[in-house]
């Protein structure tokens, strides 16, 4: 009996000793590393969760690797003082060579004063309005009441994790996303120049910001930690400082719409244009490229724009493109308790305190703005030919994000 008790007790340590050897084996693999920073500090607001609270509401298995992994880990939580000053030399202005950054530009003018705004109580009030209407039973939208853990992993894609600083970011095309993507390859290091990482978030090309291999989102991490994933991905997002931005959701549309369809854009051409062209404007023997459609004046209208996206068979086809897909469905603001909501109208102030308060403002700048900026003061000459009952449906098919963010109803598009 004794040799049997033995026998199942030597079985349960090798099986132990192996999932760690597994786990290590995988981060040293891999392009970031699973730092758990028990010393992390982080923004701080009602109801937030910071490291070492409610551990006893974790099952065993989150614990059992929160605490392994942090104590064993928690010797590389810091970044050496070395690299430290490395990171903030580097160009200060980018060698534009995307088509759209040369169209844009950027804003290089001195900001003064742009400070003024009372961050922490702004942040306060901003989460305080999205815990309310994600408790509010009577506002309902899809996906709304569905747990974590009934989230796909095809739909965490847009959550970029640092484990070097304990960070997520979950990116929101068409609000400053390839910047911050850019601040997170330099944050994380999981890409080289030469060897050396990137330091300045202006020298990495666009293509490769963009280049889904580049960063580490939680859609990975079944590939990498296996049957443990959702376990990491709830202790990382107990531990990590969560952060997004968002934008007035209408103007959001006006600014993919000019991004991907005023220019000339291949993929967006031959995937939408076309079809868009072919359905709303009645065209038929289209060109297969888009400089040839464009030479002979054949562009999607806003209109068409529009008509896409209220077109019920749009999403029987496939869901929305992640450009003007509604944030509630690429963040999921109801299952992840977020520590920072910023905002593109006060890009610059939100930026400068969120590097603040992650403690890595040391470390690099956030880029310069673009100067075209497309404004909220816009909206009214690009929907005044949209048809005000058009307006009503894309109103309701974005109503979430302005609710849940704090964005006025716009009463004005509403009414005749």
């Amino acid at each position: 009996m004794t040799k049997a008790r033995l026998l199942r007790l030597s079985v349960v340590l090798v099986s132990i000793f192996m999932i760690l050897l597994i786990i290590v084996y995988w981060d040293n693999v891999g392009t970031a590393h699973f730092y758990l920073h028990t010393s992390f500090s982080r923004p701080r607001s009602p109801g937030a969760i910071t490291a070492g609270e409610d551990w006893e509401a974790l099952p065993d298995v989150d614990e059992f690797l929160a605490k392994l992994l942090s104590s064993s880990l928690k010797q590389n939580s810091s970044i050496p003082r070395k690299t430290e000053q490395l990171l903030v030399q580097g160009s200060n202005r980018p060698v534009v060579s995307n088509l759209e950054e040369n169209v844009r530009g950027y804003d290089w003018s001195t900001h003064k004063d742009r400070n003024s705004l009372d961050q922490e109580k702004l942040q306060v009030e901003r989460q305080r309005t999205l815990r309310e209407f994600c408790a509010n039973s009577s506002f309902t939208f899809p996906t709304k009441e569905r747990s974590f853990d009934d989230i796909p992993n095809y739909e965490l894609n847009h959550l970029i994790v640092d484990d070097r600083h304990g960070v997520i970011y979950c990116y929101v095309p068409k609000v400053a996303c390839t910047n911050w993507k850019r601040v997170m390859i330099v944050l994380s290091e999981s890409l080289l120049d030469q060897g050396v990482p990137y330091r300045n978030p202006l020298d990495i090309p666009r293509e490769h910001v963009h280049n889904t291999s580049t960063h580490l989102t939680f859609n990975k991490f079944w590939r990498r930690y296996g049957k443990f994933s959702r376990h990491l991905m709830k202790i990382k997002l107990k531990k990590y400082t969560k952060f997004l931005f968002v934008r007035d959701p209408f103007v959001r549309l006006i600014s993919a719409f000019r991004s991907k369809f005023e220019l000339e854009n291949e993929e967006f051409y031959r995937r939408f244009a076309i079809p868009m062209l072919k359905l709303y404007s009645n065209h038929t023997n289209l060109p297969t490229s888009v400089s040839e459609a464009f030479g002979a004046g054949l562009r999607v209208s806003f209109s068409d724009f529009i008509q896409y996206l209220l077109d019920p068979r749009t999403e029987k086809m496939a869901p929305f493109n992640e450009h003007w897909r509604q944030v509630y469905r690429l963040c999921h603001p109801c299952q992840i308790d977020y520590d920072f909501i910023g905002k593109l109208e006060t890009l610059d102030e939100d930026a400068a305190y969120l590097l603040q308060l992650l403690k890595v403002d040391r470390l690099l700048r956030f880029p310069p703005s673009y100067r075209n900026r497309t404004a909220s003061s816009w909206e009214d000459n690009w929907f005044a030919k949209i048809p005000l009952a058009w307006r009503q449906q894309l109103y309701k098919l974005y109503e979430a994000d302005f609710v849940l963010f704090g964005y006025p109803k716009p009463e004005n598009l509403l009414k005749d």
